[in-house]
């Protein structure tokens, strides 16, 4: 797809730029960001497909939507996403009429987003993020269902979870999502300047940060008392806290922070490592330079957290 997510650039040739960088190649970096970065659609482009395209990177949907395997097809599904309730495999999101979402109306996939709800009623599963997704704004769901009913469709049968008991009764979720899901639009505050607010949108709804950086209780809901303060990511690895507090990023300058969301170097001059690479190089690189800075704004801002 033109200039769309070539997720598996990641492979042998992206690995190999990683490694370049932590030996301290910083410049072959710069170029493949600011290249990335030039390329980028805009937020605010007159057309829904491009608008879509941008929402795409800005909502994360890359790393978990493209299987691992290097000839894998960008957003067709299958990636093994290994927890500590089982195994989950996101669904193939191209428009292929029988394996992915061509069959689907734009309400049936703004359901799915905002009240987590497939095409036939059931609930979905909370490792599809939209209890952050359910305060996206309608406009940005809609251009991203314009985005991928623009893409080639691609048949990929994606196989089931495969979830330990008893988080494998799916009717389970409907007394889950009463439990912890309560879906709200995102609400601006009045107080605060127009780059914070977009800094919070990002943050906890189109860009979901709290899904991996907030830890969850044993049902998998997210322990809002310790939201963005640390968690652990669907491969198992330590995600970190990135809120003002004890272990988080106190230490960081405002610059530093934009340097690692655009580049992902980290402020001892270290690369990003786990997932927090897909991150950085299938969204937050992509993001124009302001939506950065709204996210930096936004993450400074937050009283400090321990």
């Amino acid at each position: 797809m033109a200039s769309g997510p070539a997720r598996r650039r990641e492979t042998a040739r992206t690995r190999a730029i990683a490694v370049g960088l932590a030996l301290g190649l910083s410049l072959e970096l710069a170029a493949a960001i600011s290249a990335a970065d030039e390329s980028a659609p805009r937020p605010d482009a007159a057309d829904a497909v491009e608008r879509g395209h941008y929402v795409l990177y800005a909502a994360g949907c890359i790393a978990c939507h493209t299987a691992e395997d290097e000839n894998a097809k960008p957003l067709a599904g299958g990636r093994a996403l290994k927890t500590d309730f089982g195994t989950f495999r996101p669904p193939n999101i191209t428009p292929d009429s029988e394996t992915g979402i061509g069959g689907w109306t734009e309400e049936q996939f703004a359901q799915a987003l905002t009240r987590g709800l497939s095409p036939s009623g059931d609930p979905l599963y909370p490792a599809f993020p939209y209890t952050s997704y359910a305060g996206m704004r309608k406009e940005d769901v809609s251009d991203l269902f314009a985005y991928l009913r623009s893409i080639e469709p691609v048949h990929n049968e994606v196989p089931d979870h495969d979830l330990k008991f008893p988080y494998s009764i799916r009717s389970g979720l409907r007394v889950w999502q009463k439990l912890y899901f309560d879906p709200k639009p995102f609400m601006p505050d009045a107080s605060k300047p127009d780059a914070w607010n977009r800094g919070a949108y990002l943050v906890n709804h189109e860009s979901h940060c709290g899904e991996c950086h907030t830890p969850r209780n044993f049902l998998g809901a997210m322990q809002e008392d310790k939201r963005l303060m640390g968690g652990k990511g669907a491969e198992g690895d330590k995600i970190p806290n990135i809120t003002r507090g004890k272990g988080g990023i106190s230490n960081w300058s405002k610059n530093a922070l934009l340097e690692f969301l655009k580049t992902g170097f980290l402020p001892n001059g270290d690369v990003v490592g786990g997932s927090m690479y897909d991150v950085i190089m299938d969204s937050t690189s992509h993001l124009t330079d302001a939506d950065r800075e709204a996210i930096a704004t936004y993450l400074m801002d937050l009283p400090a957290a321990d």
